[in-house]
């Protein structure tokens, strides 16, 4: 990724003057630290553990061609359709192997007894509400380093490493503490502000590229008894899908790195404030959806989908997990942040987008060898197409849209893409410190501010202590933005 560059085009000079005068998969997340100490004894990590095979030109890994197969999909906004048609294609290569197949909500709850009985199973999609803290656990040797993955034979393409089929930062993602990967992120996920085009239309307008258009839009919208924004009010952790993002616009990528990295102050930079001060303006002027604070995820998409409101923060995942109520005319897209003056530090078009839905294969799993072999199936050009194609996201396999019909909301998706260029920021604080950003900073401070029971100055002080108090506890492992 380049480097910031300056922003060009922006209007609504002085708005952060103008805020102070006028002043964004799943269910709640549970308590992690019970799981993680109970899975505190060791074991060493890497990709060799459990049943062994003899390596070939079709079997790189050295899968044994008998040995069991257990997957644990989490059955969220994806399904687990992609999963099952992938096991398929294991089942084929592997006849004698039987597979277990299991898709739960519950995670965390699920599988800590298999972990704490040392019999994980061989592959996990770890997301969700109940995502288990990766970081935590491969701190603890409960997983193997899946570079034996990434340095084999891609499924179409011998002559290529997996690694080198991936998209740009997908394999640092895994790396928490080192070279070592410790997830796989199969999906690649465009976070922002989404929109309808067809809803946008009935008001003559197109995307805002700055606050005071966004506001003037809203304003207009509210008149005609249209929000203009909502949010999964019960799970306001989807909030900073778009509101990182525009911080890491307005004061560059930097500030989102020092943040990341639990640097004393880093909320207390004058791009986080000026940010909140926007966001709290849409609750002041009654620019957010009625009722929105007591909403959920699919609750909030809803509303969305009915024109209740214009705006919502989300990922792309959101044009799947959303389907049944979209309209077919609905065009539904994304957007970066609006420019919230002439000063942002990086352009219109900057978005958050990153790798997503982290496979894991824990480091006890009797057969972790079959396990990365299945990774190394999904992340074949036909699974990757058929993953697009099932869920209306991308897969982190470069180049896997070619040839396909896409979607609207992954057609714009990818167009986002192409704008944004090198200006493609990835806050880490979601994956480094789940607890921290889901529960400490979205539920307990974002949601309060958004429903406007906390001022913007009191949650960049809330979010500045939650920062310090897991700098400085010493049970949680600290990683830093190389």
């Amino acid at each position: 990724m380049g480097s910031p560059t300056p922003a060009q085009n922006n209007h609504g000079v002085g708005r952060r003057d103008l805020i102070k005068r006028s002043a964004a998969l799943g269910m709640i997340g549970v308590p992690t630290m019970g799981f993680l100490s109970a899975c505190a004894s060791g074991g060493d990590s890497g990709g060799d553990s459990g049943e062994k095979g003899e390596k070939s030109d079709k079997n790189p890994l050295g899968v044994k061609e008998n040995a069991p197969l257990k997957v644990v999909i989490f059955n969220g906004g994806f399904g687990d359709q992609y999963a099952k048609d992938a096991e398929a294609l294991y089942h084929k290569a592997y006849p004698k192997a039987k597979i277990d197949h299991h898709a739960t909500e519950k995670i965390q709850t699920e599988l800590q007894p298999s972990f704490n009985g040392g019999t994980p199973p061989d592959l996990i999609d770890n997301s969700g509400a109940e995502q288990m803290d990766i970081g935590t656990l491969a701190s603890k040797s409960q997983l193997a380093d899946l570079t034996p993955l990434l340095d084999a034979a891609s499924w179409d393409d011998p002559s290529k490493k997996v690694r080198d089929t991936l998209r740009p930062g997908v394999v640092e993602m895994g790396q928490f503490d080192g070279d070592q990967v410790w997830a796989m992120y199969y999906a690649y996920t465009v976070y922002g502000v989404w929109y309808s085009k067809t809803n946008l239309a009935k008001f003559d307008t197109e995307y805002p590229e700055n606050w005071d258009d966004m506001l003037a839009l809203c304003a207009k919208a509210k008149k005609k008894g249209v929000a203009g924004w909502t949010y999964a009010g019960k799970y306001p952790y989807y909030v900073p899908f778009s509101l990182f993002p525009f911080i890491g616009k307005i004061g560059g990528r930097e500030v989102l790195d020092r943040i990341d990295n639990l640097e004393p102050n880093a909320w207390k930079d004058p791009a986080v404030k000026a940010a909140f001060d926007a966001y709290y303006e849409l609750f002041k002027k009654g620019y957010i959806l009625k009722g929105t604070p007591g909403l959920t995820h699919i609750e909030s998409q809803t509303a969305w989908n009915e024109g209740k409101a214009l705006f919502i923060p989300n990922g792309s995942w959101v044009e799947n997990e959303s389907a049944k109520t979209t309209p077919k005319d609905f065009e539904m897209s994304v957007a970066g942040p609006s420019s919230l003056d002439s000063s942002d530090k990086m352009p219109f078009g900057t978005i958050w987008a990153a790798g997503s839905e982290p496979f894991i294969v824990p480091a006890k799993g009797k057969n972790s060898l079959g396990g990365m072999e299945q990774l190394r199936i999904m992340l074949s050009e036909n699974s990757s197409k058929n993953f697009i194609n099932a869920v209306k996201s991308l897969s982190s396999l470069n180049g896997g849209t070619d040839g396909l019909d896409l979607t609207p909301g992954l057609k714009s998706a990818v167009a986002a893409l192409d704008k944004a260029g090198d200006n493609v920021l990835n806050p880490r604080l979601q994956d480094w410190y789940v607890d921290l950003e889901k529960q400490r900073i979205g539920v307990s401070v974002l949601g309060e501010m958004m429903a406007g029971r906390m001022t913007p100055a009191e949650a960049v002080k809330k979010c500045q202590a939650a920062a310090d108090t897991t700098a400085k506890d010493d049970s949680v492992k600290k990683y830093k933005h190389r």
